[in-house]
């Protein structure tokens, strides 16, 4: 078998930094190659080499599209899946090549540093792979099996957090005037600080909290900002720590549900206080709050998918705001 050339940045670059902004030319060329993979003069099959020594067949049956865009479905990429675990992605079609996703996350640009606005087609593939591929399946707790994973709309405002070279977490805002969901006219009433995700082995180093003072910079004409609700254990300590640093934030942030009007929201520094003043009436002279791993964000009532695009209805977004959130690690 040939073993196929992955680039690994041999040459000082990444897809995040060649790739053009051309959707469209990326899947044909994209759904060229996959139909090449079906040829009946093809030569025996390629083999790619992953970064731990090992092979997996370039063909038609490990293979297949993924959506990058929930609203967009025509927006695909081709990506390689493990044949011992068909939902794990190892690598990613770009430019006439297979890039581990470990790649598909890095770059060469000095400039990608710290957190950055989401606006090219590559760094829309970056954001995918960090939401659904490293979060969805490498990166989560064993417990969230229930738990449905769909790529952001194309709408969505993300920002990439950039350290050392890659691409290490996100998080995305719903947008004040935004719809809270594609059945529904109803938008939300303020900006809210929704999904966020940090990469494992940067987390209890403060860059939660990083991302929770640059969305409340971003927006510090707004009298009032959101935080999806239900806030889980992780991403309120989270706030705790952010509120007890910034005082001047403690009347601006509140957890929400949408569309975030005054009966769907409650202050979340008063959350703190009554929750340590419980604590402490139960536990004089401990106060130290019992903390997971996980943090909750929202998701939308559009149909959900797995991590490769088997859709799941969960019906209006009153009914599953609660039941159907997205979990995500920011500790």
């Amino acid at each position: 078998m040939e073993e196929a050339e992955a680039p690994r940045g041999a040459a000082g670059i990444y897809p995040v930094d060649i790739l053009e902004d051309d959707p469209e030319g990326h899947r044909e060329a994209a759904l060229a190659y996959y139909a090449s993979l079906w040829g009946e003069a093809r030569p025996s099959a390629e083999v790619f080499c992953l970064p731990t020594g090992e092979q997996v067949k370039l063909e038609a049956s490990s293979v297949c599209f993924c959506t990058v865009h929930r609203d967009e479905p025509q927006h695909k990429i081709l990506v390689l899946v493990n044949p011992q675990d068909t939902k794990t992605v190892v690598a990613v079609y770009i430019k006439e090549s297979w890039w581990t996703t470990e790649d598909v996350l890095r770059t060469s640009d000095p400039a990608r540093q710290g957190l950055m606005k989401v606006q090219s087609f590559g760094e829309r593939i970056v954001l995918f792979i960090l939401n659904v591929v490293i979060f969805g399946r490498l990166e989560r707790n064993l417990d969230d099996d229930d738990m449905f994973f769909l790529p952001h709309s194309v709408k969505e405002q993300a920002k990439i957090l950039w350290r050392d070279g890659a691409a290490v977490g996100f998080y995305t805002t719903k947008m004040k005037g935004s719809l809270c969901g594609s059945g529904t006219g109803v938008c939300y009433l303020l900006p809210v600080f929704d999904t966020v995700f940090v990469r494992r082995r940067y987390r209890r180093q403060g860059l939660g909290m990083a991302m929770l003072q640059d969305f409340c910079e971003t927006f510090r004409e707004e009298k009032a900002l959101g935080v999806s609700c239900p806030i889980s254990p992780a991403m309120y300590q989270v706030c705790r720590k952010f509120l007890s640093a910034r005082p001047e934030e403690q009347g601006r942030l509140w957890e929400v549900e949408p569309p975030g009007a005054w009966g769907q929201r409650g202050n979340i520094w008063r959350k703190v206080q009554l929750q340590q003043s419980r604590l402490s009436e139960s536990h004089p002279g401990n106060s130290k709050e019992d903390v997971s791993g996980r943090g909750r964000t929202s998701q939308d009532g559009t149909p959900r998918q797995s991590t490769l695009g088997k859709a799941v209805r969960t019906g209006s977004v009153e009914k599953n705001w609660k039941k159907h959130r997205m979990i995500q690690t920011v500790e």
